[in-house]
C-alpha cells in the first residue's frame, strides 16, 4: 500500500528520560531504524460475524475492558513519535466503536498511514464519508466467500454479501484505495479463481489470499478447515499464475498454510523485529496470537509508554534475536532469515513456544503435522465452531484431537 510521502518521521521520542528530537547524531536515528513498521489496533471484539477462523482470542475481551478514546489517541501520537508507519483499525469490527472518527483523526495527526480492515456490514456511506474526511487513507474489506450464500454460512451472518459489494462501491467513488481480503479454506478454497475476478469487478488495488493459518478460533476448527494438499497446490500455482498476467492491474498478496509447507514464514518478520499489536483492553503483543504463550508477561498502554513496551518488555524480548533458540534452528543457516518460524504454532503443536516450528521440514514435529492435516482433510469437515462469547468455554477443546509430542 502507498504510505505518507514524509517517510519516517520520528519526533519527539524518549529514552532513559532523555528527549530526543532535533539531536543530530542522538539516539533519534537509531529509533526510526528499529522501530516496528506496522501497528495492529484491535479496537474491540465486538463483530456482528462468527466467522470459526477469527484470530481473536478464545476469550474475548468484554466491551467495558476496552480502551477509552483519549488512550486510543495517545497511542497513535505515541506511535507516530516513535517512527511507526502504518496503522491497520481492526477487531473484532472496529466501525462497532462510535469513536473511530476520533482515532482515525489522531492517527491521521501523527502522521500514520491508515487501513481500516472492516467487515463493512455496519458501514453507512455518511460514515464512510466521514471517515475519509478525517484522514482514513485505506480500506480493507473481508469477504468470506464469492459465493453469498457460503459467505453468510461462513460468518453467520444473513445479507453480508450484499453490503459488502454496496460498501466496496463506496469506497471506490470516494477514491480510497481498496483491498479485498479472502480469508481461503477447504469451505471456499474452491473460488480462489473467483475471488480473483471479484477483486478486478471491484476495482480494488490489491487482492490478499490469506489461507487460514491454525491458532486461535481457526486451531478450533481446524478439522472443519483445512484443505487437502492438492486443493492447496493448486489454488497457490493459481495465484502464481494469475499474479503474472496481472502485474500492473491487481497486487496479489498470498498468505500460504503453514500445515503443508517445507519452509517456516519468519512470523511478523521477526519476533519484536517489525510489528507490534495492541489488544481492546491495551495488552500490547508481539504478535496477535501471543497470549497463547504461557509465560510471556504483557504490559499494557495504560501503564507504560509504548515506546519502552517495545524496547524493553519481557514479552517482545522473549524470542527476539536468535539466542533464544535450541536445536536445530540455533545452528541452522536460515536462523536470521526464518527466525524458527511462528513461536505460536510451535506452543500449539508441540507443547513448547522454543521449539522449531513444525511446519520446518527440519523439525522433528514436521512429518507428524503434516500426516495430521493430510488424514484431517480428507474426512468430511466437522461442524464450525462459531466465533461468539457463548462458544469460548468449550472452545479450549479442539474439534479435532491435537498431537501428543514430546519435547525436542
Amino acid at each position: 500500500m502507498d504510505l505518507k510521502e514524509n517517510g519516517r518521521h520520528c519526533e519527539t521520542a524518549v529514552v532513559d528520560d532523555e528527549p530526543t528530537a532535533g539531536v543530530a547524531g542522538s539516539a533519534t536515528e537509531e529509533l526510526c531504524a528499529r522501530a516496528p513498521v506496522g501497528l495492529l489496533a484491535e479496537l474491540t471484539h465486538r463483530c456482528p460475524l462468527q466467522c470459526g477462523y477469527c484470530s481473536n482470542p478464545l476469550e474475548l475481551e468484554r466491551v467495558n475492558k476496552e480502551l477509552s478514546t483519549e488512550t486510543w489517541v495517545s497511542v497513535m501520537s505515541q506511535a507516530g513519535a516513535m517512527g511507526i508507519l502504518q496503522v491497520h483499525l481492526s477487531g473484532g469490527e472496529p466501525t462497532a466503536r462510535k469513536d473511530l472518527e476520533e482515532i482515525v483523526a489522531a492517527a491521521s495527526k501523527a502522521g500514520l498511514y491508515s487501513n481500516l480492515i472492516t467487515a463493512a456490514v455496519l458501514l453507512n456511506r455518511q460514515r464512510l464519508e466521514g471517515l475519509a474526511a478525517r484522514g482514513l487513507d485505506h480500506v480493507q474489506i473481508s469477504f468470506q466467500d464469492t459465493d453469498a450464500a457460503n459467505a453468510e454460512r461462513i460468518g453467520a451472518y444473513p445479507g453480508a454479501q450484499k453490503k459488502k459489494l454496496e460498501v466496496a462501491a463506496w469506497v471506490k467513488e470516494l477514491g480510497l484505495p481498496l483491498t479485498v481480503n479472502a480469508p481461503i479454506h477447504r469451505q471456499n478454497i474452491h473460488n480462489v479463481g473467483r475471488y480473483i475476478e471479484l477483486a478486478l469487478e471491484l476495482g480494488a488495488q490489491r487482492l490478499e489470499i490469506a489461507h487460514v493459518q491454525y491458532y486461535g478460533w481457526a486451531y478450533v476448527n481446524r478439522a472443519a478447515l483445512i484443505p487437502t494438499y492438492d486443493q492447496t497446490i493448486q489454488s497457490i500455482e493459481l495465484v502464481e499464475r494469475e499474479r503474472e498476467r496481472l502485474k500492473g492491474v491487481l497486487t496479489i498478496d498470498m498468505v500460504v498454510p503453514d500445515y503443508y509447507a517445507k519452509r517456516p514464514k519468519p512470523c511478523m518478520g521477526g519476533w519484536g523485529k517489525g510489528f507490534l499489536n495492541i489488544t481492546p483492553s491495551g495488552k500490547v503483543l508481539p504478535c496477535h496470537a501471543a497470549e497463547t504463550i504461557p509465560g510471556l508477561v504483557f504490559d499494557n498502554v495504560q501503564d507504560r509508554p509504548l515506546l519502552d513496551i517495545w524496547l524493553n518488555s519481557q514479552a517482545f524480548n522473549a524470542f527476539r534475536g536468535t539466542d533464544w533458540m535450541k536445536e536445530p534452528c540455533r545452528s541452522c543457516a536460515f536462523k536470521e532469515i526464518d527466525f524458527g518460524g511462528c513461536r505460536c504454532q510451535a506452543m500449539a503443536i508441540t507443547g513448547d513456544a522454543r521449539n522449531t516450528d513444525p511446519a520446518c521440514a527440519l523439525s522433528p514435529y514436521h512429518g507428524e503435522m503434516v500426516a495430521m492435516a493430510r488424514s484431517e482433510a480428507a474426512l468430511p469437515p466437522t461442524p464450525i465452531v462459531y466465533r461468539n462469547p457463548r462458544n469460548a468455554p468449550g472452545a479450549a477443546k479442539p474439534a479435532a484431537r491435537p498431537m501428543a509430542m514430546a519435547d525436542s
